[in-house]
């Protein structure tokens, strides 16, 4: 398994980085402990991986992820939704046994 992206979160990806005028610019995904459910997903943008990160490719659209993340993101789906109500990207992870109800939070 592995991280996914759909068209429309790699569409806004490429969005951004063009805005910042960065497109060489990694996404980085990860996780740390805190939030509702346990540990709260997160994202930035970085310069270079780190040595140790997973890397994956999709298109023109760089995404690493650390060692200790990749454990509990493998198998995630990055999507980005825009709607009346939300915007913004979302995290499909198969493997969380249940999640907050703003979706950026979740346990195993």
């Amino acid at each position: 398994m592995a991280i996914d992206l759909t068209e429309a979160a790699r569409q806004r990806v490429i969005a951004l980085n063009s805005k910042e005028q960065a497109p060489d610019r990694w996404l980085k995904l990860g996780i740390r402990g805190g939030g509702c459910s346990g540990f709260m997903y997160s994202m930035d943008f970085v310069d270079e991986p780190g040595e140790r990160d997973k890397r994956f490719e999709f298109d023109d659209v760089k995404v690493c992820v650390d060692r200790k993340s990749y454990l509990f993101l493998n198998g995630i789906t990055l999507d980005f939704e825009q709607t009346l109500m939300k915007t913004g990207f979302v995290f499909v992870n198969p493997a969380a046994k249940k999640s907050c109800s703003c979706g950026e939070s979740f346990a195993l």
